[in-house]
């Protein structure tokens, strides 16, 4: 089984990419985040499309902000949209959808961005994380937490963590609440599969980054032990991050059981820009 997931940054403008990507990667189960439609403008969209090519949808949606949506083509039951007990800012937000997609709780997340530490926005990120781990911790055992989690596990998982000081995506705060889904026992797969690895998943669009590859890891797949066992191959499809009209991330792709493509690697194509001497760069809106 595929299981995918990517922030594709507005469905309606990603309708070139996403759907020759299907075609192109056959993924059996797909993770969407900001999708930016209501269900109903999303099924009016893409409803007929998905169901040629075999896709069941369970979508949570709204106008213009958030939205995240699972398509599977190995059943689709027991859905859920919101996280349980997770705070609104300050009404609840179109960002998470679960349901069980051969025999895996499957669920997808647009986790808050935090804006700037210490702000109001910062704290509902942690409150809304602390609400999605007692939603996991609840089980069920068979699950995958995937989407845009909005944070760099590590220094590692950033171009430059000199870039990213005063920064959210990277703050203590943030990385431990991350550990704490950790903890639980929802592996990051793709880190266990390229432990010293450089691998990102975000560019920013502007000032050149992706062509630069000063990017960061922040859209994971968080798999518990017996799916995790199961994961033969592990990647960022890069590919889908190039070329006209792209979203600023890439998909992340697991395999399970076989890996159709092989075990290929971490990035593909892999990037062909060294990496960027540390302290040489800045973000873009700090210049």
């Amino acid at each position: 089984m595929r299981v995918a997931t990517w922030n594709v940054n507005s469905v309606k403008q990603r309708v070139a990419r996403l759907l020759p990507w299907l075609d192109q990667r056959q993924p059996d189960v797909v993770c969407l985040q900001e999708t930016k439609l209501t269900d109903s403008a999303f099924t009016e969209l893409l409803g007929g499309e998905l169901a040629g090519r075999g896709y069941a949808m369970a979508l949570h949606g709204e106008v213009q902000w958030n939205g995240v949506a699972i398509l599977s083509r190995v059943g689709l039951d027991d859905v859920v949209t919101g996280v349980v007990g997770a705070p609104g800012f300050p009404l609840p937000e179109a960002r998470a959808v679960a349901a069980t997609c051969g025999g895996i709780r499957v669920h997808s997340l647009y986790v808050p961005n935090g804006r700037t530490p210490g702000s109001d926005h910062y704290a509902y990120k942690l409150d809304w994380l602390a609400a999605l781990r007692d939603v996991l911790a609840a089980g069920p055992e068979v699950a995958i937490a995937c989407g845009d989690l909005n944070i760099a596990p590590t220094d590692a998982d950033v171009f430059d963590p000199d870039a990213y000081i005063g920064q959210t995506h990277v703050t203590p705060p943030e990385r431990a609440a991350l550990a704490e889904l950790t903890a639980l026992g929802m592996r990051d797969v793709v880190r266990d599969r390229w432990p010293d690895r450089r691998v990102f998943t975000y560019w920013d669009y502007r000032a050149g980054m992706f062509h630069k590859d000063l990017g960061m890891r922040i859209d994971l797949v968080l798999a518990s032990g017996p799916v995790a066992e199961r994961v033969r191959a592990a990647w960022v499809d890069r590919q889908a991050r190039k070329g006209t009209g792209p979203s600023d991330h890439a998909p992340v792709i697991v395999d399970l059981d076989e890996a159709p493509d092989g075990d290929i690697g971490p990035v593909v194509p892999p990037p062909s820009a060294p990496a960027a001497k540390r302290g040489s760069t800045k973000l873009p809106q700090s210049s």
